[in-house]
């Protein structure tokens, strides 16, 4: 996989995606025959608009266009995200990127299908992702301009600091009133998570942040699976990744946290997660049960993040989804979590 390094002066209008990836692919596929193209529009994501492009009998040529949502810098450092597909890419981890343009980017499509709530807990598909976490949490940069610090409260804080406070909209300002936190409480639950948590002691490594069902690959013929979208991507608490990924078993348009796996599968993913990490087939018990008891620990923290998140989508996105609905849903999970963990002691406490 090779990354070009093609930069185009394209602006893409979102509500006109199509005359827009017509543009990108002018420029990067000269010779496509502009009268076979074919489109496909993807509606899962929840932050970018997403169109595949290929011309008739070339369907396995695929090339998609991403196309930022609507003040979508407000939450995601561009130049970053780009810079991570462009080192993992190098890594062969991920696709490759074919040109960037003015508010996206063209790139490569890869086979597979995206999970759902069933394939997650495959045992054929999970040891997968177990593994390829590992091995991305194994990363060595020599890259100066990264930072090694944990990502993680700049993010939130940063988060805070613009989610909106008050909605133009009088219904939705009721909505807001009736079901999210008062930002005095928010902001004094960050300051909690942030003492709490960093005294766990999880170790900082590259980690993807976002392992949501529709950011993994399973690709049966190759048996492997492969992470997309990495706008979240930064060296973070390995425990954070984990958890993130777990509390995403339950979905995403009307997510079912019953689905949130036990402790039995938790702790057989994450001995699956430690050969690799370690790089040991010799996997104690004890080890499994410190990592778990990280993993637990941080449960709370990607319910707020996500939280902040979706209440920042919900002034902003023109993407159609109830994010004020969402948010609701993400911080009942975290006072839910909050209070059963910050009160549960084990023999890793201090």
């Amino acid at each position: 996989m090779s990354v070009c390094e093609e930069h185009l002066n394209i602006t893409i209008d979102e509500n006109d995606i199509i005359v827009g990836a017509k543009d990108i692919i002018k420029r990067i596929r000269p010779t496509w025959p502009l009268q076979q193209l074919h489109f496909k529009i993807f509606t899962d994501g929840r932050t970018n608009k997403l169109i595949g492009i290929w011309y008739t009998g070339h369907c396995t040529d695929m090339i998609l266009v991403r196309i930022y949502g609507n003040n979508s810098d407000l939450l995601i450092d561009r130049k970053s995200e780009i810079q991570n597909i462009r080192i993992l890419n190098k890594a062969g981890y991920t696709h490759c990127i074919y040109a960037t343009f003015n508010n996206g980017f063209a790139y490569e499509f890869l086979e597979g299908e995206t999970l759902t709530i069933e394939t997650v807990k495959n045992p054929k598909v999970y040891p997968l992702i177990a593994k390829r976490m590992a091995e991305m949490h194994n990363l060595e940069f020599e890259n100066e301009s990264i930072s090694k610090d944990a990502f993680i409260w700049g993010k939130v804080k940063k988060f805070m600091q613009i989610i909106p406070k008050r909605f133009s909209d009088s219904l939705k300002q009721t909505k807001f009133e009736m079901l999210i936190p008062s930002y005095a409480i928010l902001k004094k639950e960050y300051q909690l998570l942030k003492s709490t948590l960093s005294k766990v002691n999880s170790p900082v490594v590259f980690a993807h942040n976002d392992l949501l069902l529709g950011n993994i690959l399973y690709n049966q013929k190759q048996e492997n699976v492969v992470f997309i979208d990495y706008e979240y991507t930064a060296f973070n608490y390995q425990a954070f990744d984990i958890v993130n990924h777990f509390t995403e078993y339950a979905g995403f348009d009307e997510p079912d946290y019953s689905l949130y796996p036990d402790e039995n599968f938790q702790k057989k993913w994450l001995k699956k997660y430690l050969r690799i990490y370690n790089a040991t087939t010799n996997v104690s018990e004890k080890d499994v049960d410190k990592l778990y008891w990280q993993v637990t620990k941080f449960t709370p923290l990607p319910h707020f993040f996500w939280g902040c998140w979706a209440l920042i989508q919900s002034e902003h996105s023109h993407i159609d989804f109830d994010f004020l609905e969402y948010a609701a849903i993400r911080f009942n999970e975290y006072f839910k979590w909050k209070e059963e963990i910050f009160k549960m002691k084990t023999e890793f406490d201090e």
